[in-house]
């Protein structure tokens, strides 16, 4: 979460690094900007679940805007010359917003999970206000993370030169640690779990029940001109004749389609969406893991043994975090059809306004 300064000496490496880690910032920023707006825009998106979405890429821009532009600058110039104030505030909000964005994507397993295990009853208990209090806790919990470094920041020896957490404290890199990344990820993983056996559960129960033939085009039909659409039908374009059917041409023939049918096909396209879904919250879960463990893994190990590692492994495994931030907004605009259509729908607006 925070970053030891990079030795090197070669200003034209330099110069690269300085330009691929402002990169890495305009993008993050970026992107989860136009994740905010494009749900902002969108009525559509209006949506307790796309409210989480929207807390998570507030969280990753904020990672963008207070983090990463001066971890950059840290990095660079290899030494710290902002002064032990800003060193507390930036500690602060490095440790408080990477795990807010952690803790986020537990609130959106979570989400899911409970929609997808007990769907009746979740559904009248999923309101914004629910998902407020969900934000409102991986928030807090973010903030008790972050708090005791800044205290015990105030009281050491003023050191303007660098700005770390101070690894010596090893009950707090135990407690930090596993509240921010093990803990969390354990969860995630047995959320998921649970995530995809029930999908594969409604996929499987679909697949057996899927109707003989396939669908190619449907009508509304009446028996009567003053009947509703208790008898609704729907045309299969198949050459089987039937009897009792007097409203159908001697060349096209019907197939009457009970109301469970056409329950069983709203259910096969819901379990398809379960499934995309399931996918969805897969990509992320192993996008999070590849990114965050390898930093972690370093944070807990260093202080058992400080040289067995690398200095510049912590920079690398502390971008590779960040980058974290970059990944969630392309992972939930690429993936979901309704953030795609009002992405675009936002992009020619703003193309056509210019």
């Amino acid at each position: 979460m925070t970053t030891k300064p990079l030795k090197c000496t070669n200003l034209a490496f330099q110069a690269g690094l300085a330009v691929t880690l402002a990169l890495i910032t305009f993008a993050t920023t970026l992107s989860n900007a136009f994740v905010i707006a494009t749900i902002y825009q969108s009525r559509k998106l209006h949506t307790p679940a796309n409210f989480l979405i929207a807390s998570l890429a507030v969280t990753d821009l904020l990672v963008s805007i207070l983090v990463m532009p001066i971890s950059a600058l840290y990095t660079v110039c290899q030494t710290w010359t902002l002064g032990q104030v800003v060193c507390d505030i930036w500690l602060s909000s490095d440790i408080t917003c990477c795990t807010a964005s952690i803790l986020h994507l537990c609130v959106i397993a979570l989400d899911r999970y409970w929609a997808i295990t007990d769907a009746v009853e979740y559904s009248k208990k999923r309101t914004p206000a629910r998902a407020a209090g969900m934000i409102a806790t991986a928030w807090v919990i973010a903030i008790s993370i972050s708090l005791p470094p800044f205290f015990w920041r105030q009281v050491k020896a003023e050191e303007v030169t660098s700005c770390n957490v101070n690894t010596d404290h090893i009950f707090y890199t135990i407690y930090s640690t596993f509240g921010a990344f093990y803990i969390p990820t354990l969860l995630l993983i047995a959320l998921y779990g649970r995530i995809y056996v029930e999908a594969r559960k409604r996929i499987l129960k679909q697949s057996q029940n899927k109707p003989g033939k396939r669908l190619t085009s449907a009508r509304l039909i009446t028996n009567s001109p003053g009947s509703v659409a208790s008898t609704t039908s729907l045309n299969y374009g198949t050459n089987d004749t039937s009897s009792c059917d007097t409203t159908s041409s001697a060349n096209v023939s019907q197939v009457k389609v009970t109301v469970s049918d056409a329950l069983l096909e709203k259910k096969r396209i819901s379990a398809a969406r379960e499934k995309k879904a399931t996918k969805t919250l897969g990509i992320i879960l192993g996008a999070y893991i590849i990114c965050w463990l390898p930093f972690f893994i370093y944070t807990l190990l260093v202080p058992l043994c400080d040289s067995c590692f690398h200095p510049e492994l912590f920079d690398i495994f502390t971008w590779l975090g960040y980058l974290n931030s970059l990944i969630n907004p392309i992972i939930y605009t690429m993936s979901n059809e309704d953030f795609k259509q009002a992405f675009h729908k936002l992009i020619r607006f703003r193309c056509c306004r210019a």
